[in-house]
């Protein structure tokens, strides 16, 4: 193994220089690998002013404290210098760092793409793999030809869908996603800070964010799903967030809202659509299973 500096722990958003130089590893990482190295998650991070970050040499890992607690690292090493150790030591200073910034609690260290290297390092650091989350797609006429015709969405005359309204909507969102997703570690929890990043990001688009409310009760939120044009050059679309109120399980809103989201995705043009659930998660995997979405690619957490 060769002699590397201990890296670096950074508080706060990036420096430009360093901003800079993170930009050129994850677009090189990127090209390598196939695959992102950062999810949204820890892209966020990068600016934020409550962020933890490492730096070595020819590496970068950040440090995210999800608002349901604990603590998750991802990292990346640039591909013309891994295999000699700086991998290791920028995970395991990393992870150290996130258990001490979580008050003792074992982080999560996500691995996108489930490549043999990120394994075989998790196997050498006595890393235990604890989660999976599956990305699937599906291809969506009429601009992928080829692709399996979508449902029609069913009418319905209990429930009303509509499109996000502004802040006014955010309580009843908060309230739904936080009791959807209450034993998730990343999107639940939620406050307003997580969704004025994403009201405010560059990719959203307030007409396609879908919120189905009860006729009988048009105040109170049923479910919700959130669409996302991930990639607009190559038509890829996504289903970024499907909620329901526990509550009102059982009435078909999951498979409801995720096809007029589809519909909506097919006629913004995109040829392509992905989602993520996870690996566990039986319920969700059928309903998108039976709308004609297929294992695409897996990440990986290890604790």
């Amino acid at each position: 193994m060769t002699d590397h500096a201990a890296p670096r722990l950074l508080h706060g958003a990036l420096s430009a220089a360093d901003r800079s130089a993170v930009d050129d590893l994850l677009r090189r990482a990127a090209a390598h690998d196939g695959v992102e190295p950062l999810s949204e998650q820890f892209r966020l991070a990068l600016d934020a002013a409550d962020a933890l970050h490492m730096r070595s040499e020819h590496g970068y890992a950040g440090i995210v404290l999800p608002p349901a607690g604990g603590g998750a690292v991802e990292a990346v090493v640039d591909p013309e210098f891994r295999g000699n150790g700086e991998g290791a030591l920028l995970v395991a200073a990393a992870l150290g760092e996130a258990r001490h910034a979580a008050g003792g609690v074992a982080p999560q260290m996500w691995a996108h793409g489930d490549l043999p290297a990120a394994s075989g390092l998790a196997r050498n650091l006595g890393l235990e793999r604890v989660r999976e989350l599956l990305q699937l797609r599906r291809g969506l006429p009429p601009a992928d030809a080829s692709a399996v015709p979508l449902p029609p969405v069913p009418e319905r005359d209990d429930v009303a869908v509509r499109t996000y309204a502004g802040p006014a909507d955010d309580a009843e969102l908060l309230r739904v996603n936080n009791a959807a997703f209450s034993w998730h570690p990343e999107q639940g929890g939620w406050g307003q800070q997580q969704i004025d990043d994403r009201t405010s990001a560059d990719w959203f688009d307030p007409a396609g964010l879908f919120l189905a409310f009860d006729v009988a009760d048009p105040s109170r939120l049923l479910g919700f799903h959130w669409t996302k044009i991930a990639d607009p050059a190559t038509g890829l679309g996504e289903v970024y967030v499907v909620g329901v109120d526990p509550d009102q399980q059982g009435r078909g809103l999951g498979s409801l809202l995720t096809l007029v989201g589809l519909h909506h995705l097919a006629h913004q043009g995109m040829s392509e659509v992905e989602l993520y659930v996870e690996g566990d998660n039986v319920a969700a995997l059928a309903t998108y299973r039976g709308l004609g979405f297929r294992s695409h690619a897996i990440d990986v957490a290890y604790r």
